[in-house]
């Protein structure tokens, strides 16, 4: 999953907004340190506390890169988390249910894959493509 960031210049300083995530900003007094920078604000503005309700804003295709704007990528442990948990919201379950359509023995387990990094084995990948059929590997992966 790649995001679109508009970078700014003033005076020395560099900073850089995402532009499909509102609030999403960092700074730093290097190109170098600002694509380091933006790749963390990213990774921590799209982990959303187990709790919440809210989801982050899928990333925009028709942005296209220039001399401003810069595509970032989400780790890709984060994107699958992220991936899992939004289709679980579009399908309109619960962790409970999810974990059941997917045969987990507990929820805890079920949880762990929506955790903030998750390392799925391919009998995982092939359970969440059971229950998630329009869930994209490649997509989730920035491929």
């Amino acid at each position: 999953m790649k995001y679109h960031f508009k970078i700014h210049k003033e005076g020395k300083y560099f900073w850089a907004q995402c532009i499909e995530l509102e609030g999403c900003i960092t700074q730093a007094t290097s190109m170098k340190a600002l694509r380091k920078n933006m790749q963390e604000a990213l990774n921590l503005y799209v982990q959303e506390p187990e709790d919440s309700k809210d989801l982050a804003a899928l990333p925009d295709e028709s942005i296209r890169k220039s001399k401003t704007v810069e595509k970032v990528s989400l780790d890709p442990q984060i994107a699958f988390s992220f991936m899992v948990r939004y289709y679980r919201f579009q399908y309109g379950m619960t962790q409970q249910q999810a974990a059941k359509k997917m045969g987990f023995d507990s929820l805890y387990s079920y949880q762990r894959l929506e955790g903030k990094k998750c390392n799925p084995s391919l009998k995982i990948l092939y359970k969440v493509k059971q229950v998630f059929p329009e869930f994209s590997i490649d997509y989730a992966v920035g491929c």
